[in-house]
């Protein structure tokens, strides 16, 4: 297994699509924005109690109030609350918790209006983002997410990932820990400390705690709603949780960012610095790596199976479904064998679509009817292999008497989006076209204005691919006629980002030529 990120910097922001042996699995959108973010620590003022429901609606300057239940308070908010009070009028000196006093632990059936009361001051963390007409959802355990550990105040204890199965690994790591944390926190050593050096895990840890530090200088004297703690950028994350021997290539369009994400690199894992590469080709990034094609495959209702079968997708509400077609898939085997090889590939496809939208909740995905019980065990247990790479939280029940699979999926941010349906480029969706011949007219045009008038030397013409060959068409074709007429060869890309009657010019660098 190969992993690649391309990261593709615009000027409306940075797209990160994240590869595995070619093919898409992950596209993440980075804003400059980057309020609200899962992990972001707030001073929040509480808005209104309500019983019913043993929550609290509290504002840390969102459009709509956060949502906090009593079950994400955590058994030491007594504690944290006590600190971050102190802090706030300048009791507790020191971001150090080691002469800090733990108040009683609050009940785990307790209700909230016994912990908490309106316009009270707290300090909570973003637990999900901001969905749909929802506020963010909060909680107030904080955890501080490091590359080998996770450092969780106001704690003591020390787990250990569940994938590290070596006992004595296991025992020297817990050791470690115990020997170098500070008094009063807790870590939770994560999958990737496996065999690290102690200095790696020791300096993660002083980075944690560099950053709580951080928080508790924000926190003096702050007044509601703040932010107090940023997580850091997508693409850091992606690294951070992510990258190991089996991330092969990053690739980036922009000088500046390479740097940044080299020096990133450079700080978490300085063996793997050359991995970082920044691309420079003519070809714009995504097109070059096959990633804009794969976005208008695997977004749309219709997403075709290299078989010939295809899923359906729909969205709704309250639910997602996914229906299987064997469309004009061809097989020798026999009917039943043709289902169940029909209904492997769809659940292959189907973890990855998951995963790739970032789609929450209920999932019900209708497969291929199959007769044999032992088929529906076998697709069964080749679906739990295929989502084990989902870093999300979920749950997949087995296939019911009518063939259907049920999953859930954690989702903390909103679903990935991207439009794949286009109106018709030419009549705008009335059904009358103009002659299509002006549109070559017109790009002739244009190139008649930057090469002569605006003396534009260096130019390229970015246009769909079925235009491409339009224009390459032939021994004497556009291309060919347009040296002779301007001169100048004019390099025409295919771009399958492009709707079928869009086009742009672009210079040397690959930046766009307004007209």
């Amino acid at each position: 297994m190969s992993l690649e990120l391309i990261v593709d910097s615009r000027s409306n922001g940075i797209w990160l699509a994240l590869l595995r042996d070619g093919k898409l699995i992950e596209l993440h959108e980075e804003q400059g924005n980057t309020d609200f973010a899962v992990g972001d620590i707030y001073l929040g003022k509480v808005r209104k109690i309500v019983p019913s429901l043993n929550a609290a609606f509290v504002d840390v300057g969102y459009e709509k109030d956060a949502f906090l239940h009593y079950l994400d308070l955590g058994p030491q908010f007594a504690s944290l609350v006590k600190f971050s009070k102190d802090s706030l009028h300048g009791r507790q000196n020191v971001a150090d918790l080691q002469y800090f006093k733990f108040e009683k632990e609050i009940a785990k059936d307790g209700k909230m209006d016994q912990v908490l009361s309106t316009s009270q001051q707290i300090l909570v963390q973003v637990a999900k983002e901001p969905i749909s007409s929802k506020g963010p959802r909060l909680c107030a355990e904080i955890t501080l997410a490091g590359r080998y550990i996770v450092l969780v105040p106001f704690s003591d204890k020390i787990s250990i990932s569940q994938k590290i199965k070596d006992p004595e690994e296991r025992d020297r790591l817990k050791t470690l820990l115990d020997t170098i944390k500070p008094k009063n926190f807790g870590v939770i050593i994560r999958t990737v400390a496996e065999n690290k050096k102690v200095e790696d895990i020791s300096q993660d840890l002083k980075n944690l705690i560099a950053k709580w530090k951080t928080m508790f200088d924000n926190l003096k004297g702050a007044q509601p709603p703040r932010r107090v703690l940023g997580e850091i950028d997508k693409t850091s994350s992606i690294l951070r949780d992510l990258l190991n021997a089996d991330f092969a290539n990053i690739y980036v369009n922009n000088p500046d960012l390479t740097s940044e994400i080299r020096q990133y690199v450079i700080d978490i894992a300085p063996e793997r610095e050359k991995i970082v590469k920044h691309y420079d080709g003519k070809i714009d990034i995504f097109e070059k790596f096959g990633i804009s094609k794969q976005i208008k495959a695997l977004f749309g209702k219709k997403v075709p199976l290299s078989s010939g079968g295809y899923l359906i997708i729909e969205h709704t509400e309250a639910m997602h479904v996914v229906d299987v077609n064997s469309g004009n898939r061809k097989g020798a085997e026999g009917q039943e064998s043709n289902a169940l090889a029909t209904n492997i590939e769809a659940a292959e496809e189907i973890a990855r679509i998951l995963q790739l939208r970032d789609m929450g909740g209920i999932v019900a995905i209708d497969f291929i009817d199959m007769h044999d019980r032992e088929n529906n065990k076998i697709l069964f247990e080749k679906l739990k292999e295929f989502m084990k790479s989902d870093r999300a939280k979920h749950n997949i029940l087995p296939p019911s008497k009518f063939g259907v699979v049920e999953i859930t999926r954690q989702r903390v941010r909103p679903e990935t989006e991207i439009i794949t349906n286009e109106t018709c480029p030419t009549c705008g969706g009335t059904g009358e076209i103009q002659a299509s011949i002006l549109f070559a007219e017109e790009i002739e045009n244009n190139l008649n204005f930057l090469i002569l008038d605006r003396k534009e030397k260096d130019l390229a013409l970015l246009v769909h691919p079925y235009l491409e060959s339009y224009f390459k068409k032939g021994l004497i074709s556009r291309q060919v006629k347009w040296f002779i007429k301007f001169r100048k060869w004019i390099p025409v890309r295919g771009m399958s980002a492009h709707h079928l009657l869009q086009y742009t010019f672009v210079n040397s660098k690959n930046e766009e030529i307004t007209l």
